[in-house]
């Protein structure tokens, strides 16, 4: 029973991550529609806008694996525009239920697509990846931050958080500090800070300027 449990559990986590579109948005829609994530609703005090805050001030942001809506709804108003991207339409919806409510309609807008294959529909100060980033396989992650550095406007940047150590022992976690390791490689950090309290790590980077 172990092994099936453990056998069911991997597969989801796959399908979740690297299914065909059609499949992972079913699955994450479910995932909403159920509640189950209910409890990350309120995030005010994450350590990602201490970074946020200060890169997208009178910018616009794109949100790669928006989710609810929390990003959208708790970083500092001194945004331009907000643009959040996710799989789940359930999820999509309760995001734009909370922008509404909180006086955030007219700057927030949502889209319902796989960030893998999104294309923006402008250039933004800020591009997020609020743990999102576990989703995109290891050998594209630089592919596609390549991809999107096209839609970084002037001074631009990525800022990614990640889990490296695991919650419960703290021991390293090899493969976000893999993709951490590509990012330090093959782009220009401008920010990195791991939070002990909450095992977290932000990283504040942008496309490496060519050396004529």
């Amino acid at each position: 029973m172990y092994i099936i449990d453990r056998t069911l559990r991997f597969t989801r986590g796959f399908l979740l991550s690297y299914g065909p579109t059609p499949i992972k948005k079913v699955f994450w829609d479910q995932e909403f529609s159920s509640g189950k994530w209910n409890f990350i609703d309120n995030t005010a005090s994450d350590c990602v806008y201490k970074h946020l805050d200060r890169f997208a001030e009178n910018g616009n942001v794109l949100d790669l694996g928006c989710g609810p809506g929390n990003t959208a709804n708790e970083m500092a108003p001194g945004y331009r525009t907000y643009v959040g991207v996710d799989i789940s339409e359930a999820a999509l919806a309760k995001a734009r239920q909370r922008s509404e409510a909180n006086g955030r309609g007219h700057q927030n807008s949502f889209e319902q697509g796989d960030f893998i294959n999104f294309v923006p529909p402008q250039k933004f100060q800020v591009i997020l990846f609020r743990e999102s980033m576990y989703h995109v396989p290891l050998g594209k992650v630089k592919p596609m931050l390549d991809r999107y550095s096209k839609y970084l406007g002037e001074g631009g940047v990525f800022v990614v958080r990640l889990y490296v150590r695991d919650l419960k022992n703290g021991q390293p976690k090899q493969r976000p500090l893999a993709m951490i390791d590509v990012m330090e490689k093959e782009f220009d950090v401008v920010e990195k800070r791991y939070y002990d309290e909450s095992k977290a790590t932000v990283i504040v980077f942008r496309p490496r300027t060519s050396v004529v």
